[in-house]
C-alpha cells in the first residue's frame, strides 16, 4: 500500500510503498476514502523538517533536554545512534480521515466490514491507503453524511473541545483570534451554541468566509474594526470568551485577548501561539486562562486510546470518541457546514506536489483533502515459593541443513528504538549475516528498518516469516507483553530465537515457554541479558579470579523516573518496571557469582518503585540489588561492588572498573582499567556475535537455557515477595 511520509532530517516528502498494517485485536482495518490535511499542524511539521539541525534544536528545546539526559545516562555514541536513527527515519503525516472498514479485529462488535467510519489520531488516521485504528479512535458515520465531510472529524473534535473549555452561555459574545481551519470551525460551533462571534485574522478572505459562516463581524486584529465590533456587541464591557486559534511567534493574540476581554473573562488556547502573558493586563481583569488539549479526555492516555478502556459517561461526559461522534452529528444535521472550507481536493498520488504547493504558498487553502482511489466503492502465612520450571528437552526437531559458509539469515519481529539503536547497528555488515525480513505491526516502521538496515523484505505478516524455511533465527524485540507468545511460536517453527528481556511476565508464561521447548525439541533460545558479555566486566572478572568462599555483591541501579506516558508504566499489560528490566541485574549478579539464586527477598518504598532485592545463592553468597528511581540524574546509572576472599571488584557504569587485592598477595594490590570517557559498552555486540556463532555452528547457546529460566523466575519472584512481605524460595532451583 502507499503512505505519505517525511524524513525529518532531510525534509524529503514521499509517497512510499509500505506493508499493509495488521488488523490487531481491539481495532479495525480501514481503507481510506478521504483524509484531511491540517494546514496548521502538518504544515508546521513540514516546515520544521526543512530547517537546519540548529533550527530544529531551537524549535524543539524539549527534545534537546531529552537528548542531554540520554547522554548523561547512555553516553554520546549510543545517544547519537538513537537520535540520528529517529531523525533519519520516515515519519507519518495526517490524523483525520474517513474510510471503509475492511477488517474487524477481535473484541470489536460496534461496526462490521463495509461500514463507513471517521478516524482520529496521529498514529492511526494517517495519509495512507489502509490504517489500523483502535476502538476509541473511530466512530461510525450518521446516515447520509458525506465521507469527505466526515474526514473533518478530528479537527472538528479539536475545535469542539476548545469550545467546551470556554463554557459558552446563550447570549454571550466571543472573540476568535485566528480564522484558519480550527478558527472557522470554532466560529460555527459558537454560533450553533447561541453565542455571537467576532473574528480576527489578517487575511481578508478568511474574515469574509467567517462572516458567511455566522460571525457577526471580522477584521484585521491590528485594525480598529475588531475593537469597534466588540464594543458595539458588548456595550463596551468586552467579550466573555476569547479563543486563541492562531499560530506563529507573535505575542499579539494574547495581548489582544486581554485588551478586548471583559472583567473575569475566559481565554482559551487552542492553537500553538506565543503565550507571554502581560501580567498587569491579565491580573487587573483576573482573566481565566484555559488550555484545550487536543480532541478531549482520553487523548494521550494509552489505556483509553490503545486498550479501549472507556471513561464512564457519568464522570466524563465528553471523551475523545464522544466528541468525534458529536461533531459528526452536528455535520449530519447541518449545524456545522464544512463544504465552504474545502479549498482543494487532490488525488492521493499527488500528495507530494500538494504539500509543496501549500508550503510554497502557491496553494492558499483553509482545508485540503486527499481523495483515494476507488473511494466511491467504499462502504502473611506460609512463606511463598515460586516454581522454577524444570527444563526437559524432548526429541530434537530435525534442523534445517546449513552450509558452514552460507550466511545466517535473520528476521526481526519489532523495529523500535532498542532494536534500531542497540542491536541492528551491530549486525549490519557483519560477515556471515544476512538481514532477511523485518516484521512489525505498523507498516512504516518496517519500511524504515528495511531502508536503513538493508533488510531484503519488510512485512506485517508474522506467519509468513515463521513459515519461511530459509530463515535461521528470529529476533523478538517487541513490547514485553508479547515476548512469551512470540517466543513460543518461533520455537515451534524451528527457529533459533533471540528474545529481548523479559522472557515472560508471569509464571504461567514462563512455564509455557519451557513447555514449548520440551514439546518442540527446540532449545535454541537466548534472552537479551547482555551485561555479562560487556568487555570491561569480563576483564574485571578475570582479574578478580576464582573465589574460594562466599561473596557479597551490591548492585545500585539509578534507574531514574520515566516520562509520563511511557509504555513501561502500563503495568496492567506490560508488567511492572522491574519485571521488564530487573532480569538484566539478576543475570549479571548470577554470572559473577557462578550460580543461580535459591531465594529472593524484596521490599519496596511506597508505590513499589524503589526496590531492595536480596538474592541468596547455594554457597551462601548474597547479592543486593537497590533499584531506585529518585536518585540524581547526573549520578551513574549502574555501580557494582563484589567482595570475596579479601578482594573487591568495582564497576562504574561500564566506563571504568577496578579490582583491589589483599595486601601481601602476589602481584600488584590494585588493577584499574583505562578510562573510556563517554563510551559504555554493555555487551550487546559481543552477545550478538556469540548468538550468531552458535546459530552458524550449531554449538551451544551463549547462556544455558536453565540459567535463563532461573533468572526469569527470580525476577518474577520479586513481585511475589513484595505482595507477601516474606522471602520467596525458588523451588527447584539448582
Amino acid at each position: 500500500m502507499k503512505q505519505v511520509v517525511q524524513n525529518y532530517k532531510s525534509g524529503e516528502l514521499a509517497v512510499l510503498d509500505v506493508p499493509v498494517p495488521g488488523c490487531k485485536p481491539g481495532g479495525v482495518l480501514v481503507r481510506t476514502a478521504y483524509s484531511l490535511i491540517s494546514t496548521g499542524t502538518e504544515l508546521m511539521k513540514v516546515s520544521e523538517a526543512g530547517m537546519s539541525m540548529l533550527g530544529k534544536a531551537r524549535s524543539r528545546p524539549d527534545q534537546v533536554a531529552k537528548v542531554m539526559q540520554s547522554v548523561a545516562v547512555n553516553g554520546v555514541p549510543a545517544t547519537y545512534r538513537k537520535v540520528m536513527g529517529k531523525l533519519d527515519s520516515y515519519t507519518p503525516l495526517g490524523y483525520s480521515l474517513c474510510g471503509v472498514v475492511e477488517q474487524v479485529g477481535a473484541g470489536v462488535d460496534d461496526v462490521k466490514v463495509g461500514d463507513l467510519v471517521a478516524c482520529a489520531g496521529n498514529e492511526h488516521a494517517l495519509h495512507a491507503e489502509l490504517n489500523w485504528v483502535p476502538k476509541n479512535l473511530y466512530t461510525p458515520l450518521p446516515e447520509g453524511l458525506a465521507p469527505r465531510h466526515a474526514a473533518f472529524g478530528t479537527v472538528g473534535s479539536i475545535a469542539l473541545q476548545g469550545v467546551r473549555q470556554g463554557e459558552p452561555q446563550l447570549g454571550e459574545v466571543a472573540l476568535v483570534i485566528g480564522l484558519g481551519l480550527i478558527g472557522q470551525l470554532v466560529v460555527q460551533l459558537l454560533t450553533a451554541s447561541g453565542v455571537r462571534v467576532v473574528g480576527a485574522d489578517p487575511d481578508p478572505a478568511r474574515c469574509e468566509l467567517a462572516e458567511r459562516l455566522g460571525a457577526e463581524a471580522c477584521g484585521d486584529p491590528a485594525s480598529p474594526a475588531v475593537e469597534a465590533a466588540v464594543a458595539e456587541l458588548t456595550g463596551g464591557h468586552g467579550v466573555d470568551q476569547v479563543y486563541l486559534a492562531a499560530g506563529g511567534g507573535s505575542n499579539q493574540p494574547v495581548e489582544l485577548a486581554a485588551h478586548l476581554s471583559r472583567d473575569r473573562g475566559r481565554v482559551v488556547d487552542i492553537g500553538k501561539c506565543r503565550l507571554d502573558l502581560p501580567w498587569n493586563a491579565y491580573y487587573e481583569k483576573e482573566l481565566d486562562v484555559r488550555f484545550s488539549r487536543s480532541y478531549g479526555p482520553g487523548r494521550y492516555d494509552p489505556e483509553y486510546e490503545l486498550e479501549g478502556r472507556d471513561y464512564p459517561i457519568g464522570y466524563v461526559r465528553w471523551t475523545e470518541r464522544r466528541n468525534l461522534a458529536c461533531f459528526l452529528d452536528l455535520l449530519a444535521r447541518g449545524s456545522v457546514d464544512v463544504e465552504p472550507l474545502i479549498s482543494h481536493i487532490a488525488d492521493f498520488d499527488d500528495a507530494v506536489k500538494t504539500y509543496q504547493s501549500l508550503k510554497d504558498g502557491e496553494l492558499k487553502a483553509v482545508a485540503v483533502l486527499f481523495r483515494y482511489p476507488d473511494h466511491e466503492g467504499a462502504g502473611e502465612a506460609e512463606a511463598p515459593s515460586v516454581a522454577v520450571p524444570e527444563v526437559r528437552r524432548g526429541d530434537a526437531a530435525p534442523a534445517r541443513t546449513r552450509y558452514a559458509k552460507s550466511p545466517v539469515r535473520l528476521a526481526f519481529v519489532g523495529a523500535g528504538n532498542y532494536a534500531t539503536s542497540m542491536l541492528l547497528p551491530h549486525l549490519v555488515g557483519r560477515d556471515g549475516v544476512e538481514l532477511s525480513t523485518v516484521v512489525t505491526t505498523t507498516a512504516l516502521s518496517a519500511a524504515n528498518a528495511q531502508r536503513k538496515f538493508g533488510f531484503t523484505r519488510a512485512t506485517t505478516d508474522l506467519d509468513a516469516v515463521l513459515g519461511d524455511p530459509t530463515i535461521d533465527a528470529v529476533f523478538v524485540v517487541t513490547r514485553h507483553s508479547s515476548h512469551a507468545a512470540l517466543t513460543k511460536k518461533a520455537l515451534f517453527a524451528g527457529k533459533a530465537v533471540f528474545v529481548e528481556k523479559p522472557l515472560a511476565l508471569d509464571e504461567d508464561e514462563l512455564a509455557g515457554v519451557v513447555a514449548a521447548v520440551e514439546e518442540s525439541g527446540n532449545d535454541r533460545l537466548q534472552v537479551g541479558f547482555n551485561r555479562r558479555f560487556a568487555p570491561l566486566l569480563q576483564e574485571a572478572g578475570k582479574r578478580f579470579g576464582t573465589r574460594t568462599g562466599p561473596a557479597s555483591l551490591r548492585y545500585l541501579v539509578n534507574a531514574g523516573r520515566l516520562e509520563h506516558g511511557s509504555w513501561y508504566l502500563r503495568q496492567g499489560t506490560e508488567g511492572s518496571r522491574f519485571a521488564g528490566e530487573g532480569g538484566h541485574f539478576i543475570d549479571t549478579a548470577s554470572w559473577l557469582l557462578g550460580a543461580d539464586p535459591v531465594s529472593v527477598y524484596a521490599t519496596a518504598a511506597p508505590g513499589n518503585e524503589d526496590l531492595q532485592v536480596v538474592l541468596r545463592y547455594p554457597d551462601g553468597s548474597t547479592a543486593t540489588i537497590a533499584y531506585v528511581t529518585n536518585g540524581a540524574p547526573g549520578f551513574p546509572k549502574e555501580t557494582l561492588d563484589l567482595v570475596a576472599d579479601g578482594k573487591v571488584l568495582r564497576l562504574d557504569d561500564f566506563v571504568r572498573a577496578s579490582v583491589y587485592f589483599k595486601k601481601g598477595a602476589a602481584g600488584p594490590e590494585k588493577w584499574v582499567s583505562s578510562r573510556l570517557p563517554k563510551a559504555r559498552d554493555k555487551g550487546q555486540n559481543a552477545e550478538l556475535a556469540a548468538f550468531v556463532r552458535a546459530v552458524r555452528t550449531g554449538g551451544p547457546m551463549p547462556v544455558p537455557l536453565e540459567s535463563l529460566v532461573a533468572t526469569t523466575a527470580a525476577t518474577l519472584a520479586v513481585q511475589t515477595g513484595l505482595a507477601s512481605g516474606a522471602p520467596v524460595t525458588l523451588a527447584g532451583a539448582r
